[in-house]
């Protein structure tokens, strides 16, 4: 065991830069923000910019090739991951620390080492003076496994290939996506029909305990960006919900702006918070997800949405958003396949999640002997079977 602090290169939080939140543009030097750090994963959605003057004012908190960053505050405090090299140079904000390798450490390992005790993060975040905040002092002191480098470098590239898969399909994903919603976009000057004449808003309503786990969605649950779905943090327990079936496309009504939308491959529950469109024609349902991923109608729902902290959606006037009646059945079948192919994706995912997080504490305890993992087999075509 070791200290935290005494094989790390750099242990500090960010900074706020002058001006709070009207310093930030819209192009220039990115300035990472506790939104975009998820476990293991970066995410770039709504990373904010500072020009060339605001960065150099932060460049005690610049960020460094494989610095690992660790949301310190808020809700998803102890969240932690590397920045990817594209997004070099950049500043953190007072939210997040950079936790910077020495020699000693890799800094996969490293990353590896804080998701493996994040519960003791957690844990120490609720107790201290500020709740729900990690200090400086917390993550130095934090007491790490630390065998050679060399051992440390085989765990770091068994996770970093499984990583790598992950990474690739979400990849995929985003092409597939773009695709989808290039596709609907044809039809933008042939709207020649309302939302209203292709599908219906469901109220099939059931007691709260017909949800589980692994199919119910709530609006935490559905990811920011047209980014999908993740498995809730916690189960209704008590009111009415919604049920949803395969070929359904689920929105969360609250804050619009979010662009949250999941096209259902099975049937489950969903909160009253949650939209749920099913289109009259079972078949057109690809096509009736391809519309309602348009930011054109996003952006009018807004225009019809109520309240100013929390808006919601106006959920008859969603209804008058004009569409083309239908798409071509070439179109159709295309679109079919690429939806699939996405829910094909997101499930090797969620599969590729679980055995990383099996396999972590076993080889960073040492319950699986790196030495006798064969690591040139560790190649896309074999984990895509795991």
């Amino acid at each position: 065991m070791t200290r935290l602090g005494d094989v790390c290169e750099k242990i500090g939080s960010g900074a706020t830069p002058r001006g709070g939140k009207e310093a930030y543009k819209d192009a220039g030097i990115p300035i990472i923000r506790s939104q975009n750090i998820h476990d293991w994963i970066f995410q770039p959605d709504g990373l904010a910019f500072l020009d060339d003057e605001q960065a150099e004012s932060l460049s005690n908190v610049e960020v460094r090739s494989n610095d690992v960053l660790l949301n310190i505050t808020g809700d998803s405090v102890a969240r932690a991951c590397i920045v990817p090299s594209e997004r070099i140079p950049a500043r953190v904000n007072q939210h997040v620390a950079i936790v910077r390798a020495g020699k000693k450490i890799n800094p996969t390992y490293l990353l590896a080492s804080l998701q493996s005790k994040k519960t003791m993060l957690l844990s120490l975040a609720s107790s201290g003076a500020t709740r729900n905040a990690l200090t400086k002092r917390m993550i130095e002191n934090l007491d790490i496994d630390l065998p050679s480098r060399e051992i440390q470098d085989s765990i770091a590239q068994v996770l970093d290939s499984i990583q790598y898969k992950i990474t690739l399909n979400n990849r995929l994903n985003d092409y597939l996506a773009n695709l989808c919603e290039t596709i609907a976009s044809r039809y933008c000057n042939d709207r020649n029909s309302r939302l209203r004449d292709i599908c219906y808003q469901v109220a099939d309503h059931v007691d709260y305990d017909n949800a589980n786990q692994e199919t119910y969605v709530s609006t935490e649950s559905l990811m920011q960006n047209k980014g999908g779905r993740q498995l809730a943090s916690s189960l209704p327990t008590t009111g009415k919900i919604t049920r949803y079936k395969a070929g359904d496309t689920l929105i969360s009504n609250i804050r619009p702006y979010f662009k949250k939308i999941w096209y259902a491959p099975f049937e489950g529950t969903c909160s009253g918070d949650v939209i749920v469109f099913r289109a009259n024609d079972p078949s057109n349902a690809p096509y009736l997800h391809a519309c309602l991923r348009q930011d054109s109608f996003f952006d009018y729902v807004m225009q019809g949405a109520k309240g100013t902290k929390m808006p919601r959606g106006d959920k008859k006037q969603m209804m008058e958003f004009k569409v083309a009646s239908s798409c071509s059945a070439e179109d159709l079948i295309l679109l079919d396949s690429v939806i699939k192919q996405r829910s094909d994706n997101d499930s090797e995912i969620t599969k590729l999640q679980k055995l990383r997080d099996t396999l972590l504490p076993k080889l960073m305890s040492g319950e699986i002997d790196v030495s006798k993992i064969d690591l040139t087999q560790l190649t896309n075509n074999h984990l895509a079977d795991c």
